[in-house]
């Protein structure tokens, strides 16, 4: 016995006939919060298991991917959980700074103000305001979802111990020269007017027009090819490779630029492709990265030609132009002066665009605050370089390298008002101080502070230990870190993970902040599209959740979650999960009322049946199999496992192959209750950490325990009986190969028909009473006549058909299928037969043609023997 049920109230059968999610989960959920289940203590005894939870944005409502990966990270922290481990999921939100202060300044936008208007103090007071007011939307969904998450610890990256964890480390990584103040290029958004990081671009093929233009006059000229026509107004040279033989002469030669007034130098670069286009490029240092690198190397003066606004600055024609309509105005102005030597054509290219508003980015010269990452990023790839920390699948691995092994320094400063302010204070005469949290800021005239806040990542990087009270040495941070296992997305390795890693190992000695990151694919229609609100396959999970209870769709979420692959899921799915449910309820409810107990001792081997002994053989299996593909972070194989010993063996084998004894009462019924209720025990607790609203309910109704939280989890108790499943393996085919027999003679399922059973000197004979029953094989009549004989497993099944089936009419229904298969087998071998088709046709016909062929040989076989098995008239 799994958990000594004496100790129990007496169990009651007094379910509802049928299963209603949308009555049981609420109560149920706040019952367990109510009661601490989730709650962790940092001075238990109990050894430590900690989940990171990638925090939702304070702007955010539950999606299914968020369902998909909160199911999985739920499922980890409840096995631990009865396992014995002092489980710590904790929960929180993200600041979100550019999703939140947008939010924001469209609600003023709507009164018409602007958050100038009201300055930055009230501006950000409006922002608390209404992060009071709507934010958090999210964490009520994750009640919904069943988030067994200790809601006592709750954090936002922006209360008071996470803003100091963040001052703490700008103030350390500042000391230490890892954070430093540079004018460089940027990706800004003219929209959300901030900088934004690499990671934050969103990249994608547009279609443009590149333009060739002369620049120059007669010999002392070179055309270029651009699709930004308008950026030529900041150009400060012309490039070209120092091997070019056609440009030599014109390499440090001055040359006209057209449509000012401006002249600018030839330069030869080794980052000039000679073979691309006509060889020679523009170079514009304040609007483009490469060419920026290229103005370092030559000293070139950086011109801004448009503002934040992507508003153009110079050049009286053009100013206060958009630049997209400069782009426009510029080539029309080329072209009147001749100097568009080729017509514009269509152009496809990779355009950045900002992930939050869609804007099309613009590369800029801006001074900012940077990260510099070459030794954190070092450190991120040495610990999982040396084993430190393993990625899951393993073949992910090479994306994270690929990332912190080519990372550049970070831009981390944004031109927000909402998020953690840079500590950093300018004075008058040009000093720079930055300001520990412990530490007070200058004072007096001319002192002021940086304008601009954090990267929101920079908050989100320090999750894994900010939360747990550092930069103090508290008793969490001791129990529960390192984490042990960070599940999260594939596509934020970059965003979020690699963040985390560095700002671990630095802050924390070299400690990495999770033993585990185990990635998961992207959730996407059942069609495989990639799910979004522009296009109708946005699913939202709470519309699944009410209709079918939120134990169908984590069920469906799980059964699809192979390690880093991508997991479809439609609605017909969420469907069967519910089905599934369903099953559980109704089998278990049914087993109830025959009399499944968890009470006394399961009895000796000897007293058990073949049947008893071959179930719980199977279900020592069943739990020894989970266990490991949980450790292997396969949940779509384990959900699996659980579905078809559940559905298949438990309820469509054990429970019917049991009814004769049940039927018959007696001790041996009494035995198989005992069994059974063990199999229910045993089967809702492996059950629990991915459907745990109904196992819970079914569990407390079966043993009168108080809860499946936190019972414990089974161990494999080792039993094994070889015999007894090769046993009822017989019984299974016997009764699988009639049933087949039965479909294909046209018989319903439940219709009766007289049988004669040898099983003399097989393993069968004892199971003749179930083989019956499940086959609705009756007793052999006194005028009993064999009209058709099967032998199967070494035992026959004679059957007398005379009376239910028309034994004519089926014949002559049988021969027209068999002779329209005959008939598609003759034309796919002809067409097959025939080269001169088979030559030219295309593969996926041939292939058609081919599955035509076999399906028709297949049938053929299949109505010769259902012909042959027919009764003789």
């Amino acid at each position: 016995m799994t958990e000594n049920a004496q100790q129990h109230p007496a169990p009651t059968t007094d379910l509802p006939t049928q299963y209603a999610p949308a009555e049981v989960e609420g109560p149920l959920y706040e019952r367990w919060v109510e009661r601490g289940y989730f709650e962790a203590h940092a001075d238990s005894d109990k050894p430590p298991y900690t989940i990171v939870i990638p925090p939702p944005n304070v702007t955010g409502s539950l999606h299914l991917g968020h369902a998909f990966q909160h199911t999985l990270m739920d499922a980890l922290t409840r096995r631990k959980r009865m396992q014995g481990f002092e489980s710590l999921w904790l929960p929180g939100m993200d600041h979100a700074g550019i999703a939140t202060q947008n939010k924001v300044e469209q609600q003023l936008a709507e009164e018409g103000k602007s958050r100038h208007d009201l300055g930055r103090e009230e501006f950000t007071a409006r922002v608390w305001q209404w992060k009071d007011e709507y934010g958090g939307k999210i964490l009520g969904q994750m009640r919904r979802l069943g988030d067994g998450v200790d809601w006592s610890r709750e954090r936002f990256t922006m209360d008071e111990g996470l803003s100091r964890a963040v001052q703490t480390i700008f103030k350390r990584l500042y000391d230490d020269e890892l954070i430093y103040r540079a004018e460089r290029i940027i990706n800004w958004c003219p929209r959300c007017l901030t900088a934004i990081s690499d990671i934050e671009v969103e990249y994608q093929e547009d279609a443009g027009e590149l333009v060739s233009i002369r620049y120059g006059e007669g010999e002392d000229s070179l055309v270029v090819a651009t699709t930004r026509a308008e950026t030529m107004l900041g150009d400060t040279a012309v490039a070209v490779h120092p091997d070019d033989e056609r440009y030599k002469h014109l390499v440090g030669k001055h040359i006209k630029l057209p449509l000012t007034d401006r002249t600018i130098p030839v330069v030869a670069d080794t980052h000039v492709d000679p073979e691309f286009g006509t060889g020679a490029v523009k170079v514009t240092p304040a609007h483009d990265p490469n060419d920026f690198e290229i103005g370092r190397r030559h000293d070139l003066p950086n011109l801004t030609i448009m503002d934040e606004r992507g508003i153009i600055t110079v050049h009286g024609p053009f100013l206060g132009l958009d630049r997209f309509e400069a782009r426009s105005a510029v080539v029309g102005a080329l072209k009147e002066q001749g100097r568009i030597v080729a017509e514009k054509r269509p152009y496809m290219h990779s355009v950045g665009h900002c992930s939050r508003c869609k804007t099309t980015v613009e590369p800029r010269l801006s001074m900012q605050w940077w990260v510099k990452v070459a030794p954190l990023a070092k450190a991120a790839g040495d610990a999982v370089r040396d084993g430190r920390v393993a990625i899951h699948p393993e073949d992910m691995s090479k994306r994270y390298f690929d990332w912190v092994d080519n990372m550049h320094d970070w831009c981390i400063s944004r031109q927000l008002w909402w998020g953690h302010r840079i500590p950093i204070w300018y004075g008058p005469d040009g000093e720079v101080v930055c300001v520990g949290p412990d530490e007070e800021p200058p004072a007096g005239e001319g002192w002021t502070q940086d304008a601009d806040v954090l990267d929101t990542w920079f908050s989100s990087g320090l999750w894994p230990f900010s939360t747990l009270g550092w930069p103090e040495k508290t008793p969490d941070l001791e129990k529960f870190y390192a984490t042990d296992v960070l599940l999260t997305g594939h596509d934020i390795i970059f965003f979020w993970v690699a963040r985390m890693m560095m700002f671990g190992l630095y802050a924390m000695d070299g400690e990495a902040p999770f033993r585990t990151i185990a990635l998961t694919g992207l959730v996407r229609d059942e069609f495989g599209k990639k799910m979004s609100k522009s296009n109708p396959n946005a699913v939202d999970p709470l519309v699944w959740m009410d209709k079918y209870g939120s134990d169908a769709v984590r069920f469906t979420l799980a059964k699809g979650a192979n390690p880093g692959a991508d997991v479809p899921i439609g609605e017909d799915w969420v469907q069967a999960s519910r089905n599934f449910t369903n099953k559980v309820w109704n089998a278990t409810r049914f087993a109830l009322m025959n009399g499944a107990t968890v009470e006394g001792d399961l009895p000796p081997a000897d007293r058990l049946s073949a049947t008893d002994r071959w179930i719980l053989s199977r279900l020592n299996k069943t739990v020894a199999e989970v266990d490991a593909l949980y450790d292997d972070f396969q949940f779509a194989k384990l959900s699996e496992a659980l579905y078809h010993f559940a559905w298949d063996e438990v309820f469509d084998w054990y429970v019917e192959l049991s009814k004769p004894t049940f039927f018959a009462g007696g001790d041996q019924a009494k035995v198989s209750a005992r069994v059974l209720g063990e199999v229910l025990d045993v089967m809702l607790r492996i059950l629990h950490p991915v459907i745990p609203f109904v196992t819970d309910t079914l569990w407390t109704t079966l043993t009168g325990g108080e809860t499946l939280v936190t019972a414990s989890w089974p161990a494999d108790s080792g039993f094994r009986d070889d015999a007894a499943e090769e046993e009822i393996a017989l019984v299974q085919q016997v009764v699988t190969e009639v049933r087949r027999f039965r479909k294909d003679q046209g018989l319903k399922d439940g219709q009766k028909v007289p049988a004669r059973l040898d099983l003399t000197g097989t393993a069968l004979s004892a199971h003749e009473a179930s083989i019956r029953q499940l086959l609705r094989l009756q007793p052999e009549t006194d005028d009993f006549a064999a009209t058709a004989t099967l032998p199967v497993a070494g035992a026959t099944v004679a059957l007398d058909l005379s009376g239910t089936i028309d034994v004519e009419a089926e014949r002559k229904r049988l021969t027209k299928d068999l002779v329209a298969a005959e008939k598609e087998k003759s034309e796919a071998e002809k067409k097959l037969g025939n080269e001169a088709f088979v030559g030219k046709a295309p593969e996926n016909v041939v292939a058609k043609i081919k599955g035509r062929l076999t399906k028709a040989e297949a049938d053929i076989a299949r109505i010769t023997a259902q012909l042959e098995n027919l009764p003789q008239a």
